[in-house]
């Protein structure tokens, strides 16, 4: 079964919107290009088929269209393991803020007695991070797990 493309509309005048469509179509070649089961078609043409169905403005529009998109990558990384170009970079950028920099920071603060340094944990964290989730990223692509596509 083949995936359904997004109907042509006039989207000129709002480039946010042009981009939003673009970005879609480019997740729809990438998702084509790969092995994926007959449920995820399936679950895909449903959510094209609502976005063509719209007769919304463009703000509904754009809306729908970006949360088509997640919707799609999500089921598609949990199901088929396959994930968009810097996928893990980005995930794990905020988590190696999260959990390495802050507590890292704290340490900081509170072993030089001023809690001024616990910014020096958060780029810490951020290098951390960015390191670990590259790493997965070059993993997913040797494996094969990595869309030709990139988020922005």
């Amino acid at each position: 079964m083949e995936l359904k493309e997004l109907k042509q509309r006039n989207t000129q005048h709002d480039k946010q919107l042009v981009i939003a469509y673009e970005q879609f179509n480019k997740m729809l070649t990438a998702l084509q290009k790969e092995d994926i089961t007959q449920e995820i078609v399936i679950f895909i043409n449903t959510k094209v088929e609502a976005i063509n169905s719209m007769k919304n403005s463009d703000n509904e529009l754009k809306k729908e269209l970006k949360k088509s998109q997640s919707c799609i990558l999500n089921k598609v990384e949990k199901e088929l393991k396959l994930v968009p170009k810097h996928h893990y970079r980005s995930t794990w950028l905020a988590l190696g803020m999260a959990a390495f920099g802050i507590p890292l920071g704290l340490i900081f603060g509170v072993s030089l007695g001023n809690m001024g340094f616990l910014g020096i944990g958060l780029p810490i964290g951020m290098v951390i991070g960015l390191s670990v989730g590259t790493a997965m990223d070059k993993k997913a692509l040797e494996e094969g797990r990595q869309l030709d596509l990139e988020l922005k």
